[in-house]
């Protein structure tokens, strides 16, 4: 039997944790270890500006899911519906539904994109006042009006000399005013 992704619903936030535990009854039982290939928690890597520092962090992009890869039957599914914290599967009925193999290479072709790259993420958008916290600048407010998430850049609308100017400056000059 050729084994098939399925999608696990857990507590959300406890995606690691039913993983351990996966993998920790697999170590038990060879039986399970032969029909249970892959367990994933989908997560990718994002950067974080927060408070004009960047920080890098991994996000769970499907929080609440797991994607295990098995021979799924009756025995194997009763031991993965039986650990803490989960829900069931995604699906109709008794029969969990096998995710499509195109449906696959994305979610896991993003999984290990993302090993390498990172998404920045930022807290900035259109419309968002903010206070420029370095530059020559420093100390200005002003509205939002475009970001690039890609140069890590944010349009600002201030007031110089009772005038609207665009200022062009990185996330990391620009806090969001309280």
């Amino acid at each position: 039997m050729e084994p098939k992704w399925y999608v696990l619903r857990v507590f959300s936030g406890h995606e690691n944790k039913v993983k351990a535990l996966l993998e920790a009854g697999l170590r038990d039982n060879e039986e399970f270890k032969a029909k249970i290939h892959d367990i994933l928690v989908p997560t990718e890597k994002v950067i974080e500006v927060k408070d004009g520092k960047k920080k890098s962090k991994t996000k769970n992009f499907f929080p609440g899911y797991l994607l295990i890869n098995a021979d799924l039957d009756d025995r194997v599914k009763e031991f993965i519906l039986n650990t803490p914290s989960v829900m069931g599967f995604l699906g109709s009925g008794k029969k969990p539904n096998p995710l499509q193999p195109d449906e696959v290479k994305r979610i896991v072709g993003r999984i290990t994109q993302d090993g390498n790259t990172e998404r920045i993420e930022t807290i900035f958008r259109s419309g968002d006042i903010v206070k420029i916290i370095d530059g020559p600048f420093n100390n200005f407010t002003g509205t939002v009006e475009e970001v690039n998430e890609e140069k890590m850049k944010i349009k600002v609308m201030v007031s110089i000399f009772g005038r609207k100017t665009p200022v062009e400056i990185d996330f990391v000059q620009a806090e969001l005013e309280k």
